[in-house]
């Protein structure tokens, strides 16, 4: 295979991910967010996630139910195209702050999760190497073409329901500093896959955090005015 088939395979293998994740147009689940220090200890936070995908638009919104110190924070991001834009709600603070690109490298709500990491993951925004494929799993090298915090991912896809299995995440070093695993997949809907658990370690610090999804409501229209300002500030 020459390095534009592979390419162009790799692509198309991720494209297809996007393309059944985008299926669904409107997704309400309730989370739980459990982080791990390096010591075991954790701390938990109740979250209600709402999701909009239609065409090239996609929105998200997280609101922050429990515990009381981070009540009422409200995280949105909006996408269309290649235009993303995250604005994070506190209400100690009562306002709305834009995330800027040099903040998209910081933990989110003290999470191993990075602004980055929750973005939109457009397939535009890479160039892909197919690194190999077998049965039922292919394992592919992704560069972002704009500012990241990563040299690379690699994201390893299966094939059979073309969902997220795992991603390595390396730096400049070519040393993985992070590593995401997803387990406990359903069928939502017409062979599209979710997983009900995310777990994402951070490799230096020795420390994990967990993301479980329940009460999963599929296709039940969600008003438009959650995602927006007004919306982050009504929860």
């Amino acid at each position: 295979m020459s390095f534009a088939q592979n390419s162009e395979r790799a692509t198309e293998i991720f494209e297809e991910v996007d393309a059944r994740r985008s299926k669904i147009t409107f997704e309400k689940t309730d989370m739980q967010m459990i982080i791990y220090n390096s010591r075991g200890n954790t701390r938990n936070r109740s979250i209600n996630s709402f999701s909009f995908h239609k065409g090239e638009e996609e929105k998200s919104l997280l609101v922050f139910e429990e515990p009381a110190n981070v009540r009422g924070t409200g995280f949105l991001t909006l996408s269309d195209g290649n235009n993303e834009v995250q604005k994070l709600y506190l209400p100690a603070l009562g306002r709305i702050q834009t995330i800027t690109a040099s903040q998209k490298a910081d933990k989110f709500m003290g999470s191993d999760f990075t602004y980055e990491d929750l973005g939109d993951q457009n397939p535009d925004d890479y160039e892909f190497e197919l690194i190999e494929e077998n049965e039922n799993t292919a394992v592919l090298r992704a560069v972002k073409t704009e500012n990241s915090q990563y040299s690379y991912i690699k994201f390893y896809i299966n094939t059979e329901r073309y969902s997220l299995e795992k991603a390595e995440y390396f730096d400049e070093d070519d040393e993985m500093i992070k590593r995401l695993e997803a387990e406990n997949f359903t069928n939502v809907d017409a062979n599209i896959w979710r997983a009900n658990k995310m777990t994402m370690y951070d490799l230096k610090t020795n420390r994990k955090t967990e993301l479980i999804w329940s009460n999963r409501v599929i296709n039940e229209s969600i008003p438009g005015w959650r995602f927006t300002e007004r919306g982050l500030k009504r929860n």
